[in-house]
């Protein structure tokens, strides 16, 4: 039996939007807050109300009081907390709730709800034997920084890759990043300024909300459909908001599965041109493809498209290498503020990953583990459907299925009993903007073998 949950006071309320807001740097040190009125006004409740939230904040220390003048904020400028910017979620179940769960429990814990392969199916064979290749590399290649853009050699071979996704690309128009989440850091930081709008699927990968509030920049869903973004609904975006940046995901979709239709795609660049929209295009997922799926970037010819991906999904998550493809004006940018924030590339990391996908190994890999996925599929599927959860579609590919629940089951409880035993959950809501995705969960196809897991999801349906 549930206990139901304590709902905060009026006046906890308008303490708890005090301090979000201080946390979020909106007020400052100094800052003199809204009026008692106003503030009234603007959460909608009574001035007495503010007044004693004001006063308890006094008391707190958080605020001071000025006789005739109003109520200020005290103390230095507070660290930034992300968890304190954008909608407030339940905490419990939030994107960085989601990401330390899944990073942090112990090797017993199942984790259904992470978004990378289990150690045993990642590519340690080519690592080892890479590692081994580099034991007797020239000192340079192990202690000496690499160069801004990166390496040539792996840019040349990244630019290759890109033509069988008929993306044309020079390795001039490449550069080596960390890993995706590092190449939209950069992306933002280069074409955004605090307060802009950035338009993300709903759902999408979660981090990219948390990330996006990093930059302080507004944050628009825009709903996602089986052939990719409601057309109808992104043009009403760019309307009415007048975003500065898309990001997607190209290849397979993250969470949905989905696979972005040719007629969707040449609507989506129709709408980004007329709009002066630059979309930001994140391929991590490209090589669980059987075949390829139309990319923004092969229509677009990079003039508005930026094209990212990295290795962690396939290779190894220990090994942080990725890159960005965009138009050249845009590499020298982005070149330069690599420079200023973390100076010469990876190069050790850059000459592993070349002696990976430079060796026979590789393709033969990723043919075994396409085919592992898709039998995963087949025998997890029915097993949900006799739990009565179903998936949204069945993807083509991919390590990702998007499931609903049983009507009136809340994914977020769901999630929080399951982590009582142990189960790691992705319910929809970290992945939603609107927060309109809390019967859906995602499922890790590759984290779905233990049989425990769903004797613990029987548990928490009937719970």
């Amino acid at each position: 039996m549930t206990t139901a949950k304590k709902l905060p006071s009026r006046i906890e309320t308008v303490m708890q939007t005090v301090r979000s807001r201080i946390a979020a740097r909106q007020y400052v040190p100094g800052t003199r807050l809204p009026s008692v009125r106003a503030q009234a006004k603007a959460l909608n409740c009574s001035v007495s109300t503010v007044v004693e939230a004001y006063e308890r904040l006094v008391a707190e220390g958080v605020v001071r009081a000025r006789a005739g003048s109003g109520f200020y904020v005290a103390g230095i400028a507070a660290p930034l907390e992300l968890s304190e910017l954008g909608p407030r979620l339940d905490r419990e179940v939030d994107p960085l709730w989601l990401s330390s769960q899944s990073l942090e429990t112990g090797v017993k814990a199942l984790k259904p709800g992470c978004g990378w392969l289990p150690p045993s199916w990642m590519y340690e064979e080519g690592m080892r034997r890479a590692l081994r290749h580099m034991a007797r590399a020239d000192t340079s290649s192990l202690v000496d920084y690499g160069t801004p853009q990166g390496l040539p050699a792996l840019r040349q071979l990244l630019a290759r890759r890109m033509t069988g996704l008929s993306i044309e690309a020079t390795p001039e128009q490449v550069i080596l990043v960390e890993s995706s989440t590092q190449a939209i850091d950069l992306i933002c930081r280069f074409l955004l300024e605090a307060g802009d709008t950035v338009v993300v699927d709903d759902p999408c990968y979660f981090n990219f909300h948390t990330l996006l509030r990093a930059h302080r920049v507004k944050v628009v869903g825009v709903p996602y459909t089986p052939q990719g973004p409601d057309v109808a609904a992104f043009k009403a975006i760019l309307d009415e908001h007048k975003p500065r940046l898309y990001i997607t995901n190209s290849g397979i979709h993250n969470p949905t599965g989905s696979v972005l239709s040719s007629v969707t795609a040449h609507k989506v660049l129709q709408l980004a041109e007329h709009a002066n929209l630059t979309i930001v295009e994140d391929d991590l997922f490209a090589d669980f493809e059987w075949q390829p799926a139309p990319r923004l970037a092969a229509f677009d010819g990079l003039e508005r498209v930026i094209h990212i991906g990295s290795f962690s999904k396939t290779i190894s998550a220990a090994l942080r290498c990725g890159y960005i493809a965009a138009k050249p004006e845009w590499i020298n940018g982005l070149t330069d503020l690599r420079i200023a924030t973390s100076f010469g590339g990876g190069r050790l990391a850059a000459e592993i990953m070349l002696h990976v996908l430079t060796g026979s190994g590789y393709r033969r890999h990723m043919e075994s583990l396409r085919t592992r996925l898709a039998q995963g599929l087949e025998r997890l599927l029915p097993r949900l459907r006799k739990l009565g959860i179903e998936p949204w579609l069945v993807p083509q590919a991919g390590i990702f299925v998007w499931c609903t629940l049983p009507k009136g089951v809340d994914a977020a409880r769901m999630a929080r009993y399951c982590l009582q035993h142990d189960v790691v959950l992705a319910p929809g809501n970290a992945f939603s903007q609107s927060q309109q995705a809390e019967n859906f969960i995602r499922f890790n196809i590759a984290q779905t073998e233990d049989e425990r897991l769903f004797e613990v999801l029987a548990q928490a349906l009937r719970y």
